[in-house]
């Protein structure tokens, strides 16, 4: 199951009887629609050795420059607009390493988590109990056992179907966990926030190791999407997803992230612990670390909708759940006017038809602009990235959805550079090879029963 159809369908019972109540206080994404007009000052950059040095930056527009000196892209001009959309600091010196698929994703963590010396931070939103779900965590408990302090963040909705004593058994070995916003209100004095969820997954080793993306600890992840395999499909295929790890001066801003949760969500402080050691650089990335969160200042959506508005030559987008408000689409579309050569890769087969059809419900506006439509086949795609004019990449946990947006807890990180913008490409081409492309003359045949399922997913859309 993935990490949003165990949401789905507790909203289907505690949500649709009191739709007319809730309609009311709907929240809203903020009107972005001249974000492109506003006149950016110098980008900031933020480096250093220190948590704090995430959080206050210094002038530096040569960094930038110097990276992207033959770039046809005025990538100066498009990170001080991120400042302006995401209050959140370029961080230089960082060393980026793409990870696809469960396996590879798995194996990379579970290293890392191995060579521990002191802390391991980990918030994830589903955490099966299964045979990938004992595996980490009986490494978990064996590294707790050993004199590392483990602490876990794992969400109500994504977990509801994991046993308490799988959890119990961790927090008796010693690890600190905390479970968040649970969906029992009893189990925690306060406001009742069941609509928005941690759909985070951060794992920090020691303040040195952060790893971020698409990937949860449940079995659907033990096997590979045969993503760049010769080999053909045969017995059980796994999720195409994406991840990365982070080395470097970002790391503290993963880890303060996760602090800030611990903070909003346990009842009992952390271990006073090395959380934040000295980082020095460890590669030439610049990135920006961008954590969303329900009421905040919706900085990955403008994040988003500033790289869509200053697009010059094309986006390429991967996400396994397409529910964005309106505003977004016609960014897409204005780019796409504007001769941006606009792909978007969605999945074949969903594991929520809700969502899936609510996606498919834009695809007549799409291909009407002349965006391209690609459907992943053989693999379930969970992956959630996007590469701009080749240099602006973003890997993460959000959808391009109202949920994630609105009412989720997120973390993407941008990744700024032609080097790392050639690797994300080259997978986006090999996702290619393995979809179907959906043409306006196919798509226009569909059943009249399919529209009328579309129609009735989308009136749903800011619930999903």
């Amino acid at each position: 199951m993935s990490n949003s159809s165990r949401f789905h369908r507790l909203q289907r019972l505690l949500f649709l009887s009191l739709f007319g109540l809730m309609v009311a206080a709907c929240a809203s994404l903020p009107n972005v629609s001249d974000f492109s007009q506003t006149e950016p000052a110098n980008a900031n950059l933020a480096t250093g050795n220190s948590p704090e040095n995430t959080l206050l930056t210094k002038r530096t527009p040569s960094v930038l420059a110097n990276k992207l000196r033959h770039s046809h892209v005025d990538l100066k001009k498009l990170a001080a607009l991120e400042d302006a959309a995401t209050s959140t600091p370029l961080i230089s010196g960082n060393k980026i390493t793409l990870l696809f698929d469960g396996p590879q994703t798995l194996n990379a963590m579970i290293e890392a988590i191995s060579n521990a010396k002191n802390n391991i931070n980990f918030e994830t939103y589903i955490f099966d109990q299964d045979e990938l779900g004992l595996r980490f965590a009986n490494l978990l408990i064996e590294k707790q056992r050993a004199g590392v302090q483990v602490n876990i963040i794992y969400d109500g909705v994504g977990t509801l179907g994991t046993p308490a004593e799988f959890f119990d058994r961790m927090r008796n070995a010693g690890i600190k966990l905390a479970e968040f916003n649970p969906v029992n209100p009893l189990k925690r004095f306060g406001r009742w926030r069941l609509n928005n969820r941690d759909h985070r997954k951060i794992l920090v080793v020691d303040g040195k190791i952060a790893f971020t993306g698409g990937v949860n600890i449940s079995a659907a992840y033990a096997n590979s999407s045969l993503f760049r395999s010769k080999k053909k499909a045969s017995g059980s295929v796994g999720w195409r997803d994406t991840h990365i790890k982070i080395e470097g001066p970002a790391v503290a801003s993963l880890q303060l992230s996760f602090m800030r949760s611990w903070s909003g969500q346990a009842s009992e402080d952390l271990p006073d612990l090395d959380y934040f050691p000295t980082l020095s650089n460890a590669g030439d990335k610049v990135v920006r670390v961008v954590i969303s969160r329900p009421r905040g200042d919706f900085s990955l959506y403008k994040a988003y909708i500033q790289a869509f508005q200053n697009a010059k030559t094309s986006i390429h987008i991967t996400t396994p759940y397409f529910a964005p408000d309106s505003q977004m689409v016609q960014t897409l579309i204005d780019a796409a006017a504007r001769g941006v050569d606009v792909k978007m890769i969605f999945p074949s087969v969903s594991d929520n038809s809700l969502v899936f059809q609510a996606g498919q419900s834009y695809y007549d506006q799409l291909l009407a602009a002349g965006i391209k439509i690609y459907r992943l086949k053989v693999a379930v795609l969970h992956a959630k990235t996007a590469v701009i004019d080749g240099v602006w990449s973003t890997v993460g946990s959000a959808n391009l959805d109202i949920r994630s947006f609105l009412h989720n807890y997120e973390a993407n990180v941008i990744i700024l550079g032609d080097e790392f913008g050639r690797e994300m490409e080259n997978a986006f081409r090999d996702d290619l090879n393995t979809s179907e492309e959906i043409t306006k003359q196919a798509w226009d045949q569909r059943s009249m029963a399919d529209r009328i399922k579309e129609w009735a997913a989308r009136s749903f859309e800011y619930w999903l």
